[in-house]
């Protein structure tokens, strides 16, 4: 179906964003309502705009409330990631405002970004309150592009190889776990899939260019690299909400799915005849480039509470 409406047209607002991640959050469309202090009609109203201007079915609609769909699920943590870049706007903006000397530029990869780096940034904040950080969140190799560019002072990756004009220093160690919704067929497996059926299967999968999708490429370069993906974003969260929905398999990083690991909403499935998928996690900076006083810190910080 095609449209005349400008694109600035199809842009959901943030309020209705908020409002959507609300009824997740919350579990139903009158609490979300209640929580912004609105009556429900309204916020039903804005959620069917939502819905007109997406194209998709958020709400699942009956005679005892609404609750997101799978798609809404989707689209939900999408939101969430509009809506951390809207306040990172804001703050941002603030920071430029108040013309702060003091600032530290990270570039981060999802993965650590995600899981590691605000722990990270508390430990910092203790050691040099005044230091203003501006994250730059990235995949691995945007993370290589940012620093050979000067646009951040120190990066941090989890891709297996680090370009020789670049230093390092391990901060910690991830792994790679492939997951599956437990009624997908390999949850009930009784022993490990093949390393070859995992290469020839369309898989839930981050962008080309991120260290969790270079990591795989090169586990599985025996058996001539992954399949065409079932799906290929630039997020984890999506991908894990994929994976829960029965989507497909996804590959991902044990820290982005432990908590659905142990709660039963995903269960991991061994794979035969493949390399550990382990990943060292690295901070790394410019070669012969001598580090700030707060990226010192920060890798500090880093240190002093790694990855799993």
């Amino acid at each position: 179906m095609t449209s005349n409406a400008r694109p600035a047209d199809r842009l959901p607002d943030l309020y209705t964003l908020e409002l959507l991640v609300a009824v997740t959050e919350n579990g139903s469309l009158g609490a979300a309502a209640r929580r912004f202090g609105i009556s429900q009609p309204s916020a039903s109203a804005r959620m069917r705009t939502l819905e007109r201007r997406l194209g998709v079915r958020l709400l699942e609609r009956s005679t005892t409330g609404s609750v997101p769909t799978a798609a809404g699920l989707v689209i939900t943590d999408w939101a969430r990631g509009v809506l951390d870049q809207a306040h990172a706007l804001v703050e941002g903006a603030a920071a430029l405002k108040a013309r702060q000397e003091d600032r530290l530029r990270v570039a981060a990869s999802l993965t650590v970004a995600e899981h590691l780096v605000p722990g990270w940034l508390t430990v910092l904040r203790e050691a040099v309150p005044g230091l203003h950080v501006g994250l730059q969140v990235t995949n691995s190799l945007h993370v290589i592009e940012a620093l050979r560019a000067g646009e951040a002072d120190i990066g941090f990756v989890e891709g297996p190889w680090i370009p020789r004009d670049l230093q390092s220093a391990a901060v910690g160690r991830d792994r790679l776990v492939v997951v599956v919704a437990p009624t997908h067929p390999w949850a009930r497996r009784r022993r490990p899939i093949a390393a070859a059926e995992l290469a020839n299967t369309p898989l839930l999968l981050r962008e080309a260019g991120s260290g969790t999708r270079e990591t795989l490429e090169r586990a599985l370069a025996a058996y001539d690299g992954v399949a065409v993906p079932a799906l290929e974003l630039g997020a984890t969260a999506p991908l894990r909400s994929a994976a829960i929905a029965g989507s497909a398999p996804a590959v991902l990083s044990d820290l982005a799915v432990r908590e659905d690991l142990a709660e039963g909403r995903l269960v991991a499935v061994p794979v035969a005849d493949l390399p550990a998928l382990d990943r060292i996690l690295r901070a790394v900076w410019p070669r012969g480039r001598e580090l700030p006083e707060g990226a010192l810190h920060l890798l500090h910080a880093a240190r002093r509470r790694p990855g799993a």
